[in-house]
């Protein structure tokens, strides 16, 4: 574990408002899996700051070189997410909940509101930017007795969805592109993996209480800005579940512990980055007859394999930073971001792949390496091969001096990813199209005499109103089924422990299990809620009913009845069953008599589990044993 104060953390809470429309139109907030009605092909450049600043990140992406292929349809999407047409002004229901949220994080709101553009170039955005504005500054919300200061609430849009990515184009569906998104920034005060999950839980509660934020995979990410003592500030982005955020913590701190390790294993290896030169040999010769795929595949297109010698690097660049991550993935990374090649390959992994053991000595060989030098391949056309062992020499370079200031990708094994230079400030400037929006006394007093209750209040409710004990009132507040719960304890006569057991822990469960509940409708659960009310299933068929409707989102509950076999037994079919199980029992009946109702019992509920209540069952066969069949 990563103790207390060896970590600085900064915790962003983004979350997708659940509004009428988007930010800057008329369209709705809805995804699509319709097949798209168009597709357009762009390429995006940086633009300079009011500086004349080009800001490192989006210089970056530009030198990739890629195109973008976006897809649109008319039911999620206009001409302003295409961007043929200029905003509309900003959407007055988005301005309010951010507003209500961030009057419950007790933050100051601006007098009047400046929609800023972000540089964002890699395709995510059809503008080439992102349309931001705070809302409020210099909030606070208490964790465990700690004071977290909450340094400003934002709104922005959302960006495109990724649905393809090749090595020259990148695809992207413009239907999530403006949806109104809230963002939470806390100050760098967080010190622990521990205490950054409890913070992202608080934060998230209180924008639970707006009841205007959608749910489900997507429409909450958190970015995170780590630094640990003598590393570097490293942001990690779109960390969806809130259970691996302190597992995000920890491994990066671990990663850049390790890398300080290797910092110091190059000092005492007296490696300097001037050692480090770019004598890149060409040795496709070597590999005519190779088995490995990668470098035939090259070698066939006219592609060369090319070598580099990284002196005293030996042992080194095979060192495992976290599981599954080692210096020569990171280098790999740059690599393919660089030039969007599929990877190096280097020698603290060689032989393997299909290079052998006297295609490797070969090689260092003609390279005149000694034991203690690494090897690193490349194979592709030689501008991309070249390109690409000039970002592994960058990559080795820092590791000797120091820990790069970076953006990473959170992966769901809580694991990060590289994916471009850590932004500068250079990436923000005015948005012209967009008017100002002055935020009145009025409206605040407004917002102010209807504010939401505050979780705390929420659960007492719930303990007094559904005679939920704490520990499922706590687990109501922080999920995101409060509302519903209430909406079915409200609609039926299931009991209200029964509703928050499943909406809770079992929805939980079925997740961990890899479960896509989040997927599935308000209207749909509530719909299997109406069928147990009715007597048609039996509760302990949910799990199963949930999990069918997981992977019929468009079909009625209804339908399960007859696919999984749920139909409820009549009292005559119930009967008969009971009737045999204690005839084919009969000597153990009449040995023990009443006594004999576990093994009964325990025989007919495994047979008819999900098809009658177990209540009816145990009075059913109670009767039987004591009467005689």
């Amino acid at each position: 574990m990563v103790d207390d104060q060896s970590i600085k953390a900064g915790l962003e809470v983004h979350r997708q408002l659940d509004t009428q429309h988007k930010l800057f139109c008329d369209c709705p907030t809805l995804l699509t899996e319709l097949e798209p009605e168009q597709r357009f092909l762009r390429k995006l450049r940086p633009t300079q700051s009011e500086l004349g600043q080009v800001d490192r990140a989006a210089l970056s992406e530009f030198n990739r070189g890629k195109g973008i292929l976006y897809e649109s349809d008319h039911r999620t999407s206009c001409l302003v997410e295409s961007d043929e047409e200029p905003p509309s002004t900003l959407n007055r229901e988005a301005i309010e909940i951010c507003l209500t949220a961030a009057l419950l994080l007790k933050a100051r709101p601006v007098d009047e509101i400046h929609v800023m553009r972000k540089i964002v170039i890699d395709g995510s955005n059809t503008t080439g930017f992102q349309r931001t504005c705070v809302i409020a500054m210099n909030g606070k919300i208490e964790v465990d007795g700690k004071t977290i200061p909450i340094d400003q609430i934002s709104l922005e849009e959302d960006a495109a969805r990724k649905t393809t990515q090749t090595r020259d184009i990148t695809g992207y569906r413009i239907d999530r592109l403006g949806i109104p998104l809230i963002e939470v920034t806390t100050a760098p005060v967080l010190q622990s993996p521990t205490e950054v999950e409890k913070v992202a839980l608080a934060i998230g509660n209180i924008l639970r209480t707006t009841r205007s934020v959608k749910r489900g995979l997507g429409s909450v990410r958190q970015d995170l800005n780590i630094s640990t003592p003598g590393g570097a500030i490293v942001e990690i982005k779109g960390v969806q579940e809130l259970e691996i955020l302190s597992r995000v913590v920890e491994l990066e701190a671990k990663r850049q512990k390790a890398l300080l390790e290797i910092m110091e294993e190059l000092k005492k290896r007296d490696v300097h980055p001037e050692s480090l030169k770019r004598n890149y040999v060409e040795v496709t010769d070597l590999f005519k007859e190779t088995k490995a795929r990668v470098f035939k595949e090259a070698i066939s297109h006219n592609g060369v394999v090319l070598a580099l010698g990284l002196s005293n690097f030996g042992g080194i660049i095979g060192k495992e930073l976290i599981p599954g991550l080692r210096l020569g993935t990171e280098m790999s990374s740059q690599a393919t971001f660089s030039t969007g090649i599929g990877g190096i390959f280097h020698s603290d992994e060689l032989p393997a792949y299909g290079i052998t053991q006297d295609e490797l000595e070969k090689t260092k060989a003609r390279l005149n390496l000694r034991p203690t030098d690494a090897l690193v391949l490349v194979a592709d056309d030689r501008t991309r091969a070249l390109e690409a062992l000039d970002a592994v020499v960058d990559r080795a370079k820092d590791a000797i001096t120091r820990i790069p200031e970076e953006t990473r990708n959170a992966m769901p094994d809580g694991t990060s990813k590289f994916i471009r230079p850590r932004p500068s400030a250079a990436r923000m400037y005015p948005e012209t199209d967009v008017p100002p929006t002055p935020i009145t006394d009025a409206l605040i007093r407004k917002l102010t005499s209807t504010l939401p209750e505050k979780p705390e209040a929420t659960i007492n409710q719930l303990i007094t109103k559904y005679s939920l004990n704490q520990k499922l009132a706590n687990q109501l507040v922080d999920s995101d089924y409060l509302e519903l719960f209430k909406s079915i304890a409200a609609t039926s006569n299931v009991q209200p422990s029964f509703i928050a057991t499943f909406l809770t822990e079992t929805c939980k469960s079925l997740k961990r299990d890899g479960v896509p509940v989040e997927s599935v409708l308000d209207e749909k659960i509530q719909a299997m809620f109406k069928l147990v009310d009715a007597g048609e299933i039996a509760k302990e068929t949910m799990p199963e009913l949930m999990k069918w409707q997981a992977k019929n989102l468009q079909a009625e509950p209804t339908e399960a009845i007859r696919s999984l076999g749920l139909r409820m037994l009549t009292q005559t079919e119930l009967d008969s069953i009971i009737d045999r199980h204690i005839s084919k029992n009969q000597k153990l009946v009449e040995e023990k008599g009443a006594a004999a109702f576990p093994s009964i019992m325990g025989s007919i509920m495994s047979e008819i589990r999900g098809s009658a209540d177990p209540k009816v069952v145990t009075e059913r066969v109670k009767v039987k044993l004591t009467k005689g069949v």
